[in-house]
């Protein structure tokens, strides 16, 4: 995954939405801006939380959950979890 700065703008609304995403793919919403003449800040932000990332946990049980729903799938049985 690579970093990011997504700024938009949906139409007919006054405020630019800004979000961050880290090396990690978790987006960070840093808010609602209404001139993005300050691109330093923004910029600053961002650097912030990618100087900051801590890769999140593994979902062992999980993982090894979604794996048996893939592989009960694959072979055509209807997944039971009970």
């Amino acid at each position: 995954m690579s970093r990011e700065i997504k700024i938009h703008k949906f139409e007919g609304n006054t405020s630019w939405n800004v979000h961050v995403i880290d090396s990690y793919g978790k987006e960070h919403h840093l808010g609602y801006w209404k001139h993005l003449e300050n691109h330093d800040l923004i910029y600053a932000k961002a650097s912030h939380i990618w100087a900051n990332e801590v890769e999140p946990k593994k979902d062992l049980l999980g993982d090894a959950i979604a794996e048996c729903i893939k592989s009960d799938k694959d072979r055509g049985v209807k997944p039971n979890l009970d």
